[in-house]
């Protein structure tokens, strides 16, 4: 069993998560054996019509053993104007998990030899606006998030026409010119701006858009026709609404949700904000843990993912006993997080189990 190990990256800040660690794990049942599946695909079915009639949740669910979905539903409003409802093919914002899609497209360049870890910034975007910087932090510092590269989020993003953020690089002036939080490799700080710029190297080094990139050699392989960055203004069949209770005007009139379309991205980019069904991340699963998406056939096990911001809440997480679940939400966080850690609860894995 070819697994690789070297994945590890945890942060949080933000409301944004990511946590990846790939671990040599067999498909068993845990040691602390908790509900059978059938159980865990009651209970679930519960638990979300609960929070569903609550107004908790809104999204899609997917859990499946050994790659075969066991539960596939859809609860809320895609579009509470509309009326129309959640359906488990409805792509909803990932978040911070396309992060992922970026790490993976730089370990496939490393693997193709057109790049290295250890390289710096400079080498590969030799006019990036700062050069001291430029010249210290490596890729790898980037993708443990340990560059002192910061956010692009705040003031100025929020005042900004947000359709100026189409390419990788036009959101540099957001965080370029600003010292680093700390010297490259002493600290680990959560940073949406340093996957900007890993994702600008994946360009350099492949000599295609990232977006180009990540449709060819993560997508496509992976059978993944409903997942992409799509503007704001594209009509998209069946695209969710993100719905927040967190905005800077507070709540809608009546305390219900406001759609968050002021405070995201117009654009998914290399540090989040694509779009993807429950079924498209199911084969990503299956093609991180097959080796597919490598070439020398590395196979990723014992992933876990999530993203979130106002109005989203996304999570991928393949759990011991050949367990993958997935979970969609356009409702705020912790939305789709706590789904997660009922179902490791019911499975004797930690969590909430009640």
């Amino acid at each position: 069993m070819n697994v690789n190990k070297s994945w590890t990256a945890a942060a949080m800040a933000g409301g944004l998560l990511i946590a990846a660690a790939c671990l040599a794990q067999e498909t068993q049942e845990p040691a602390n054996k908790g509900m059978s599946t059938s159980e865990v695909a009651a209970a679930l079915g519960r638990e979300l019509q609960a929070e569903a009639a609550a107004d908790q949740f809104s999204g899609a669910v997917l859990l499946a053993k050994d790659g075969k979905p066991v539960f596939r539903q859809a609860y809320g409003m895609a579009d509470q104007g509309l009326k129309v409802p959640n359906n488990p093919e409805t792509k909803f914002n990932l978040g911070s998990i396309s992060k992922m899609l970026t790490r993976l497209a730089i370990e496939q360049l490393e693997l193709a030899g057109k790049l290295s870890l250890d390289d710096t910034i400079a080498k590969w975007l030799p006019d990036y606006p700062d050069k001291d910087v430029a010249a210290k932090v490596t890729l790898r510092h980037l993708i443990d998030m340990r560059s002192g590269l910061g956010d692009f989020f705040g003031p100025a993003f929020d005042q900004a026409a947000k359709d100026r953020f189409l390419k990788t690089r036009d959101f540099f002036p957001l965080f370029t010119g600003k010292p680093l939080l700390f010297e490259p490799g002493a600290d680990r700080r959560y940073s949406n701006a340093g996957y900007l710029v890993l994702g600008a190297v994946v360009e350099a080094a492949s000599g295609q858009d990232y977006h180009e990139y990540v449709r060819e050699h993560v997508y496509k392989p992976a059978g993944m026709a409903d997942t992409d960055s799509w503007e704001l203004d594209v009509p998209v069949p069946n695209r969710a609404v993100g719905y927040t209770l967190n905005g800077p005007r507070g709540s809608a009139p009546g305390g219900g949700r406001r759609n968050n379309l002021f405070l995201t991205a117009f654009k998914g980019s290399p540090a989040g904000g694509g779009y993807s069904t429950v079924d498209d991340l199911l084969r990503l699963d299956a093609a991180l843990r097959s080796g597919l998406l490598f070439k020398d056939g590395r196979k990723l096990a014992g992933i876990g993912v999530a993203g979130g911001a106002p109005g989203c809440n996304a999570l991928l997480e393949q759990i011991e006993g050949g367990y993958t679940l997935i979970v969609l939400s356009n409702y705020d966080p912790p939305s789709a997080e706590q789904i997660g850690r009922k179902v490791r609860g019911w499975l004797g894995l930690g969590g909430e189990e009640d």
